[in-house]
């Protein structure tokens, strides 16, 4: 009518701002039309030429050394430290073993100071290092101590005194056990081998109770014979004081004494 709109014809395109909510589409399926085929013999003659060869080593690998020298060239570092473990073990006469605790620098510094004082010297080593050295070693029953991150305190003399001293000032460095004179001793060990006097001293006193065996095994035997020789001197003077008819001289003191 003519109060209507235009019409809308089926067959117009759509407008540009215009479009339906949903569309469908559908689409055939389609037939597998790819199969498996044979490569052309032409082909298989050129991609067999074209196909890369490594090239081969002038020497073959049977003929070449085994990688001994580079083992040994990787390890050189590990083989000091070894042999810096060996020099500590071999020149020291007391090697104490201690766990160490994360401390500042400047207390670690101040420990190094007091030890050193001692001719104490502390030694930072590897626990891998320790334990292939002490393994082919006769301090092997050391192994047990070396399970957390420890140090080494080493002097060529047994200062057991003055380390214990240095220690009871540091909480943070723990005594677990220590090989001094080729003797493996406990925390406990060490502290009691602290207490013995000095090799000076115990010395003087082995000389003065070897000398006094001798001295005392002297005066008895002597005894005997002194005390014979004053009752011999005192019966002639009687003999004598019969004869003459005067009266005995006393003994002598020394005769009394021996009595």
């Amino acid at each position: 009518g003519p109060g209507a709109g235009p019409e809308r014809c089926p067959s117009a395109p759509l407008s540009a701002g215009w479009l339906p909510a949903l569309q469908f589409v559908r689409r055939g399926s389609k037939a597998v039309t790819r199969h498996w085929k044979a490569m052309h013999f032409q082909r298989q003659k050129l991609m067999a030429v074209t196909e890369y060869l490594a090239p081969r080593p002038a020497v073959p690998p049977r003929c070449l050394p085994r990688r001994k020298e580079t083992l040994e060239e990787d390890n050189g570092y590990a083989r000091l430290l070894q042999r810096q473990v060996e020099e500590v073990f071999r020149d020291n006469r007391m090697i104490a073993v201690c766990q160490y605790n994360s401390m500042p620098g400047e207390d670690v510094v101040l420990m190094r100071h007091y030890l050193r004082k001692h001719d104490i010297e502390v030694k930072f080593v590897l626990n891998e290092i320790v334990r292939d050295v002490l393994s082919q070693s006769k301090y092997k029953n050391l192994l047990p101590l070396f399970v957390a991150r420890n140090i080494l305190l080493v002097s060529r003399e047994a200062k057991a005194k003055e380390m214990l001293r240095v220690l009871k000032g540091v909480p943070q460095i723990n005594l677990l056990g220590a090989c001094i004179h080729d003797t493996i001793l406990s925390r406990q060990g060490v502290e009691n081998f602290a207490k013995l006097p000095s090799l000076e001293a115990a010395q003087g006193q082995t000389v003065g109770a070897l000398a006094l065996l001798p001295s005392q095994t002297s005066s008895l035997l002597q005894r005997g014979s002194a005390h014979l020789t004053a009752l011999l001197d005192q019966h002639i003077r009687r003999l004598q004081a019969g004869e003459t008819g005067s009266p005995a001289e006393p003994p002598p003191a020394q005769s009394t004494e021996a009595h």
